[in-house]
């Protein structure tokens, strides 16, 4: 696998992904306690300590070499404005596997910037990162994700069961992923 650079910037025709700073808290605070947020997740709400520990955590964990999480802030190009995070964080590196998370403020959502950001985290990981395999989960009741994630070209691989803890219960997974042959470069 490839070493990665830092500070690392992706950029799309209407997105930049790039490193985190502290003052970034703020805005994952804001989209970090609204309950359509983390209805899906096993965090949430936030609180302003657990949103500053987030930001921290990732700040640190984009220093460790080898780096394996790259965890981003999801800007607008133009404004600059901060309204989510999407990651790709290396899981086998022996594997060259890796997997791809995203999270937008609401308001963001149902323009095609969730499947933007996965894009680029795809294409770095094939392109920059030489990984044979990327995949994602969602609840299979977050259709909105699992449409993302197939916009993204991935590949529904099935249903795991009862993997997460969240606050109405188990929650099941869908697995989607894509192999590096499958990767044309221009998903979208």
């Amino acid at each position: 696998m490839a070493k990665a650079s830092w500070p690392l910037t992706l950029r799309s025709e209407r997105l930049t992904l790039r490193e985190f700073v502290p003052d970034d808290w703020e805005a994952v605070h804001r989209y970090a306690t609204l309950p359509d947020v983390f209805r899906y997740q096993p965090w949430g709400p936030n609180t302003p300590a657990d949103s500053r520990s987030f930001v921290a955590e990732i700040m640190a964990s984009a220093r460790v070499e080898p780096r394996a999480r790259f965890a981003l802030a999801v800007t607008g190009v133009g404004s600059g404005s901060f309204f989510g995070t999407a990651e790709i964080n290396v899981r086998n590196r022996d594997q060259r596997a890796a997997e791809i998370a995203y999270v937008l403020h609401p308001d963001y959502w149902g323009q095609g910037l969730a499947t933007e950001a996965a894009n680029l985290l795809v294409a770095y990981g094939f392109g920059e990162l030489g990984l044979h395999r990327i995949f994602a989960t969602c609840d299979p009741r977050n259709v909105a994700s699992a449409k993302v994630l197939r916009k993204a070209g991935m590949t529904y691989e099935g249903r795991m069961r009862a993997v997460m803890l969240i606050r109405d219960g188990w929650r099941d997974s869908d697995l989607f992923s894509i192999l590096e042959h499958e990767f044309s470069g221009s998903n979208g």
